[in-house]
């Protein structure tokens, strides 16, 4: 009889570390001391769970590689992990559970979005089917396998992959906390961006805020991109440089708001600092 091992996100080391990151980001913005903070440094530092989460951010965070490349990066991945401690490992996730549901609500946790949430499951599931005595199903392990190959192959490294990696600074050096959240979503807005905004500092604190409230986020996005669709069109005739009014104008045709079925993703948050960014931009030169 086939068996098949089920994807838990309770116990995906990789989606628990993702959610908790969230939380302390959340948490600071809210000007509230945040519990996830003790948490992450606790069940993240010197643990099995530290060790298990390394090999989730190996394939996460990997470069591009060729087939061959990323099916020897799996298998190492594989390797290392029958190396840890399991008993130990199963006993820090119970207890890192268990202290998530005493200071958090866990419906409203575990509700964010997780970018690559199909590669830790897929990841979680091909990890899990080693130590599983029932697991027969050989198909069940080559789609797993397949999904973390298309992720290692086809996607060339991103902004948020590389701030990953900054993150892994904070498991390595107790450094202030107050870093962690800035490193996570605002630092790379300060580097490409002199001075924010107030209109870009409203966005990413109500994208922090309602992070777990995706269809209220939808809608605040949703709102801003059309807002800045009108000023655009409104600052367009104002404009003597006949080309930069044209480019303006195209513009305008990628200024489109999140489909109901579309989830939210950075790249969203992106586009619409940079519209904001735009906009100032032309409001200078016209004030010239």
């Amino acid at each position: 009889m086939n068996s098949n091992v089920k994807h838990s996100k309770f116990k995906n080391t990789g989606i628990l570390f993702e959610l908790l990151v969230r939380q302390v980001t959340s948490d600071m913005m809210s000007n509230q001391d945040s519990k996830a903070v003790n948490i992450i440094k606790k069940y993240f530092k010197n643990t099995e769970i530290s060790k298990e989460y390394s090999l989730y951010n190996t394939v996460n965070s990997s470069p591009k590689l060729s087939e061959g490349k990323a099916e020897s990066l799996i298998n190492v991945v594989i390797e290392q992990s029958k190396k840890l401690d399991h008993n130990k490992l199963n006993k820090e996730k119970f207890n890192l559970i268990k202290e998530i549901k005493n200071n958090y609500d866990v419906d409203n946790f575990f509700k964010a979005k997780i970018d690559n949430y199909k590669t830790f499951a897929a990841l979680y599931n091909l990890l899990e089917s080693q130590y599983n005595k029932k697991f027969t199903d050989t198909k069940f392990l080559v789609t797993n396998k397949i999904v973390i190959l298309e992720h290692i192959t086809k996607e060339l490294m991103s902004e948020s992959k590389i701030e990953k990696k900054a993150v892994q600074e904070f498991m390595k050096e107790d450094k202030d906390v107050r870093i962690l959240a800035y490193r996570i979503l605002v630092e790379k807005f300060n580097t490409q961006y002199s001075d924010l905004s107030e209109d870009q500092k409203s966005v990413l604190k109500e994208y922090i805020n309602n992070i777990s409230d995706t269809k209220q986020l939808k809608e605040f996005l949703n709102s801003k991109f059309s807002t800045i669709k009108e000023e655009i069109e409104d600052l367009i005739p104002l404009i003597d440089d006949k080309v930069v009014a044209i480019k303006l104008n195209e513009v305008l045709n990628f200024i489109k708001p999140i489909s109901p079925k579309q989830n939210i993703k950075d790249e969203d948050l992106v586009s619409l600092m940079n519209y904001y960014e735009l906009i100032k931009e032309i409001k200078v030169n016209l004030n010239e």
